[in-house]
């Protein structure tokens, strides 16, 4: 995955790898129009919550990159229309409200300045965004393989890799740290219904990088825990409450249950970005709730009645108690809570 990237920045343009294509397809689409980061992050053509947080910093830049650079109010109003629509694009990743509000602190610094150097320093922001998430990852990876036995199988649900960050991933940074040790890991991929990017996304990108993936549908992971085929589970996180409480990818929450009936350590993996200092527990974390047809359809193949009213979900909450850690670019917290998580946060 080296060479692949889910957003980059080139000469004035937006390049986001569409995720919605792969594995069948690999497109990279160049985007000059906030509008179209505001759609691709609703359409998943971006996704994973470090990711659309980066992509709607670039979003903020194409608002007013060809703006008039006379017009100073014209220049304002665009830039907090971009921002309102891209707050608007998904509710439960944090980090998409976090990078959101640097941009919006990166504008109020450098209002008074000439509008092109307010340009530069807003794409320089976005630019920082992104390696700041780099770096974030690589950090989260070489703490968290610490928990990786020499020789370990980990589960892992939905997408929390490159796909979903500036590089290296999240759960999936983990395994390629530990991979990068020495260690000898294999990774049981859940499919992750009803879009699939575990086996669409997941085992792509650990595929390309030569990293033994074997793939299971969703409901074959408590068979394979109880046959003793899992050593560990990592996931990713969307949000994460005070006192620990982690918004995922819908699914999740079941696994932690299972993880926990069969003793088999539960891992989160994300960086500080995902945080919520403003909600106190799971209960206050917004949940997505997407389109009825993900579910009615199994990619273009109807897979259920059109009339059959739909649950959908995009994520659930795993409570604090049922996660062994939580590995973050400042440390890894084990057995997660508010006091703890509080230390971590000062």
């Amino acid at each position: 995955m080296k060479d692949l990237h889910a957003v980059s920045w080139l000469n004035g343009k937006v390049r986001l790898l569409d995720q919605t294509k792969l594995p069948e397809e690999l497109i990279l689409l160049e985007i000059s129009d906030y509008r179209h980061i505001v759609s691709s992050i609703k359409n998943l053509v971006v996704r994973g919550a470090p990711a659309i947080g980066i992509a709607a910093a670039f979003g903020v830049v194409l608002s007013v990159w060809n703006a008039d650079e006379s017009d100073r109010a014209e220049f304002l109003t665009r830039v907090n229309t971009a921002i309102d629509e891209l707050k608007g694009t998904r509710p439960t990743a944090k980090n998409l409200f976090w990078a959101l509000e640097k941009m919006r602190n990166t504008l109020s610094r450098n209002l008074s300045r000439p509008l092109r150097h307010v340009k530069e320093a807003m794409l320089k922001e976005a630019q920082a965004i992104l390696q700041d998430d780099i770096d974030r990852c690589r950090r989260i990876g070489d703490l968290g393989q610490e928990l990786l036995p020499l020789r370990a199988t980990v589960l892992t649900h939905c997408n929390a890799g490159a796909l979903a960050t500036g590089g290296h991933g999240t759960a999936l940074g983990i395994i390629r740290s530990a991979i990068e040790k020495g260690k000898k890991i294999k990774v049981f991929a859940d499919e992750t219904r009803p879009l699939l990017q575990g086996a669409r996304l997941t085992t792509f990108e650990l595929l390309e990088d030569d990293i033994d993936v074997t793939l299971i549908t969703d409901n074959t992971a408590a068979f394979a825990m109880k046959k003793g085929l899992i050593d560990i589970v990592v996931v990713g996180a969307d949000r994460i409450a005070r006192n620990g409480d982690v918004a995922n990818k819908v699914g999740t929450y079941g696994l932690s249950i299972l993880a926990k009936e069969h003793k088999i350590p539960f891992v989160v993996a994300a960086p500080l970005s995902t945080f919520d200092r403003e909600i106190e527990n799971g209960d206050e974390i917004p949940i997505e709730e997407r389109d009825a047809n993900e579910v009615r359809f199994f990619g273009s193949t109807q897979a259920a009645p059109e009339d059959v009213p739909v649950y959908n979900p995009a994520f659930d909450v795993t409570p604090h108690n049922f996660i062994s850690a939580i590995v973050t670019e400042k440390g890894i917290v084990r057995f997660p809570n508010a006091e703890k998580l509080a230390a971590l946060l000062k």
